[in-house]
């Protein structure tokens, strides 16, 4: 797991400038590494080269945590994020037609300054338009330093907290959306948690969370499975 608070950002610093492209291409050829995954990925600069070593790579994860922030491009600028939601939206798609099964998920804050109902509802539509895996949302938090600090138009707490639980509500819908279109599918999970016996818990290459019997193995190691419904907090999924 590679992490960074912008890992598109790798290398610029270096004395040997490496791109985060190239970083992976090289972390590939490590004998016995078999799973590699990142974050986060900052949507402003995601480059062209990053998607196809992932597209064509045998052991990078097909899960890109991509977070979006807001789907009102008047908050994002607010943010000063450097992007809108049409360029978010036509990078999605360029990394959905170059890899068709990858899994995105997303960061979202509700309650920025200034963030009217239009803009909290122009998200939450957004939201379903993509179709994320996994959406984390978080109230705004006001902090002392931040530009955002002395924005006006704060919103009430109260407030932050019902978009808060509505778009939650929103995100797991569109989460059992997203599951229910993968059961049946087959894909490799790695144990991680064990529960009981032969029960483990753990994440697919796609980051669906699964639970599964798998007798003979223990943590770590890699089985095959189908999936099966989703419970409300991992995927029943069998081994074949």
């Amino acid at each position: 797991m590679l992490l960074g608070q912008n890992v598109n950002s790798y290398g610029k610093n270096l004395e040997q400038p490496m791109t985060f492209a190239e970083l992976l291409r090289e972390i590939e050829q490590i004998d016995g590494l078999e799973r590699i995954r990142f974050m986060t990925s900052h949507p402003k600069d995601l480059s062209d080269d990053l998607i196809e070593v992932m597209a064509n790579s045998k052991k990078i994860c097909p899960h890109l945590h991509l977070p979006l922030q807001s789907g009102s491009s008047r908050i994002l600028k607010a943010m000063n994020r450097r992007y809108d939601k049409e360029k978010y939206l036509a990078l999605a798609k360029k990394i959905r037609e170059r890899m068709p099964d990858i899994a995105l998920t997303t960061d979202i804050i509700v309650g920025f300054p200034g963030e009217t109902e239009e803009d909290f509802r122009e998200s939450c539509a957004f939201l379903k338009e993509i179709g994320f895996l996994k959406v984390h949302v978080f109230p705004y938090s006001r902090r002392s330093g931040t530009p955002a600090y002395d924005f006006p138009d704060q919103v009430h707490e109260r407030e932050k907290q019902a978009r808060s639980r509505e778009m939650n509500a929103i995100a797991e819908d569109i989460r059992r959306e997203v599951l229910a279109g993968c059961e049946g599918s087959e894909d490799d999970v790695l144990l991680e948690t064990p529960l009981s016996g032969t029960l483990f818990t753990g994440y697919t290459r796609l980051y669906v969370p699964v639970v599964v019997s798998a007798p003979g193995h223990k943590s770590g190691e890699i089985v095959h499975v189908r999936l099966g419904s989703y419970d409300g907090e991992r995927v029943r999924a069998e081994m074949v």
